[in-house]
């Protein structure tokens, strides 16, 4: 059975928060350090990061992990530069990947457990997309099949995985996982993660 890796895309600036998102503390672990140790509990490998804005700074966070750090240099250019950064970087250590888990740093309730359960469908199902569905929307976590890298590697601007799985609706199928639903895109986001967890 071939492989399935994973790339967190963590090369945003963050620009409606004001500060690196992939910093922001949550239970002592930094986001971008609490998604790559989510990734390496799951059954997925290798697991890829693609860093971007403020590279210097995070690093650090990652530099005792079983992960492979990829820099975007056109981080500018939106998440579809990521992607192609990040899928060339798997497919150069493991050119037979037979398909490739999308995650992001600013969903902090996404389990191993979740991975997984993406990459069991996968398996199961003979689908060639298996995403998250929450909160009427579907999305990241995402699961795509080597077949479609091509596609994913021809993306542009901020058009993502969103676009792909629009396009390749019939070969997509969803898990419901409402926890994907809360992200953290400005300081209210992040106030209200805080205060979550302090209540639950």
């Amino acid at each position: 059975m071939s492989s399935i890796g994973v790339v967190i895309l963590a090369a945003g600036a963050s620009t409606r928060l004001g500060t690196p998102k992939q910093l922001l503390d949550y239970q002592g672990c930094s986001l971008i350090r609490r998604v790559a140790t989510t990734a390496i509990a799951s059954l997925a490998e290798p697991i890829i990061v693609v860093l971007g804005a403020n590279a210097v700074q995070i690093q650090p966070e990652l530099q005792d992990l079983a992960i492979q750090v990829v820099i975007n240099l056109q981080w500018t250019d939106g998440i579809s530069a990521s992607i192609r950064t990040g899928i060339e970087a798997l497919l150069a250590i493991k050119p037979d990947v037979g398909a490739v888990v999308l995650l992001v740093c600013d969903q902090p309730f996404i389990s191993s457990t979740l991975i997984n359960q993406l990459i069991t469908t996968y398996q199961q199902a003979h689908a060639r997309i298996i995403a998250s569905a929450y909160a009427g929307v579907v999305g990241v976590p995402a699961l795509f099949d080597h077949t479609l890298f091509p596609a994913l590697m021809s993306l542009s601007g901020d058009r993502g995985a969103k676009q792909m799985m629009q396009q390749y609706n019939q070969f997509t199928q969803t898990i419901p996982y409402p926890e994907a639903a809360f992200d953290i895109d400005t300081f209210a986001d992040y106030t209200q993660l805080l205060h979550a967890t302090l209540h639950h």
